[in-house]
């Protein structure tokens, strides 16, 4: 593979290609491992920046902290040492500007589908008028198309159009990033591969930043301009950094024929069987 085809990287030697706009910098996370004032470390020395209309997925085995890593960024979660930073101000609680969307919907089963998106936007767009407010929810119904489904509640919809709910009301409130655990992980491959389409339509139209967790390398491949392997944990660390080099809008058919995308598909599936080896 060539230079141009893949440029990997330690997170430490990443050139920036603008001022970061998410910056996590010497994260550590640990946890009390016993009376004797040790601790298990879940991650070490992470570093990694994120650009303001970049899309990133984080790919790793279960238990190297890739979901601990994304609610500390969330704010779910504080770092043992080491600073998370938006736009220049330190992550310290959730906030509006950062949404998360989980792999289960979240969503409050006594409220239609629109009602749950009002939700979100009557508790964060405060000084938005009710025309306003019900023009935003109408505006994210049409985006997901969900427009038809927008008074079933939760109980009448299918798996993927509970998702879509969810990222809609993600997305209602206007954050500045987006992120996502396992988005499409309980859903069947057919409504997954709709529904990776129909969020990087929302992106490629609506640029921000988004950091995604996924077990997925095609969907990563798919969807991301980088991709952040994880060595396995405990202790883990950002291992390599791959660039993705297709345009957008991608063409999911297109890309598969090329030869880039096998060569960066096996050079994943090659670094996360290597540390599934080392492991066993």
């Amino acid at each position: 593979m060539t230079k141009s085809t893949l440029s990997s990287m330690n997170s430490n030697e990443r050139t920036l290609r603008d001022t970061p706009f998410l910056e996590i910098k010497n994260l550590v996370k640990a946890y009390p491992n016993n009376n004797n004032g040790d601790k298990f470390v879940v991650l070490d020395d992470v570093n990694l920046t994120v650009g303001e209309d970049e899309y990133i997925s984080v790919i790793g085995h279960s238990g190297c902290g890739k979901s601990t890593l994304l609610k500390i960024v969330a704010g779910l979660e504080k770092a043992t040492s080491g600073s998370v930073r938006l736009d220049g101000k330190e992550i310290r609680k959730p906030g509006a500007e950062r949404m998360m969307v989980f792999q289960h919907y979240s969503l409050l089963p006594w409220l239609t589908v629109k009602e749950n998106i009002r939700l979100a936007v009557d508790e964060v767009l405060k000084n938005a008028n009710r025309a306003e407010k019900i023009s935003i929810v109408n505006e994210h119904l049409a985006m997901v198309n969900l427009t038809a489904a927008a008074d079933k509640y939760p109980d009448e919809l299918s798996g993927g159009m509970k998702q879509r709910v969810g990222i809609a009301r993600a997305l209602a409130i206007r954050p500045k990033m987006l992120l996502m655990d396992e988005p499409f992980g309980a859903l069947d491959a057919l409504t997954r591969r709709k529904l990776q389409r129909q969020v990087l339509d929302i992106w490629e139209n609506h640029r921000q930043a988004v950091m995604m967790i996924t077990h997925d390398v095609d969907e990563a491949l798919y969807m991301s301009d980088r991709i952040v392997l994880m060595t396995n944990g405990p202790a883990a660390k950002i291992g390599e950094i791959l660039e993705v080099p297709f345009s957008h809008p991608r063409d999911r058919a297109q890309m598969r024929n090329s030869k880039e995308y096998y060569e960066l598909r096996n050079y994943a599936l090659n670094f996360l069987d290597k540390y599934f080896t080392q492991d066993e």
